[in-house]
């Protein structure tokens, strides 16, 4: 059975950092990461950052310069790393990805930014 998983959230005051990581399990034929997303309480989902087979990176305006977003084909994981954290970047974290031609959210991972 496949899944993807996140992991890595938790609660950090501003300014403070975290590593997220998605990870892709079970029979994988093909995995084609589609991109990290975040929702906050009463918004909508919002992308965060994408990165291609590539390795060519993009990242939302807000998070840019303070994000990274990184991937290990050999182990179908991608990170976000975190850093200058703010009490906006509140949110469940989710990744999404095509496996094996379908399409797979995690469950997301909470990240709390407050002091």
């Amino acid at each position: 059975q496949v899944q993807l998983v996140e992991s890595g959230g938790g609660l950090v005051q501003p300014g403070e950092s975290l590593r997220l990581s998605c990870a892709a399990s079970g029979t994988i034929f093909n995995f084609y990461f589609m991109g990290w997303y975040r929702q906050a309480p009463g918004k909508q989902r919002e992308l965060v950052a994408t990165i291609t087979s590539g390795g060519t990176t993009n990242y939302a305006a807000f998070v840019k310069g303070r994000f990274t977003i990184s991937r290990d084909d050999t182990k179908n994981t991608v990170a976000l790393q975190m850093n200058s954290l703010k009490p906006d970047d509140t949110a469940v974290y989710y990744c999404n990805a095509i496996i094996n031609s379908r399409g797979y959210w995690g469950q997301g991972t909470q990240v709390t930014v407050s002091s």
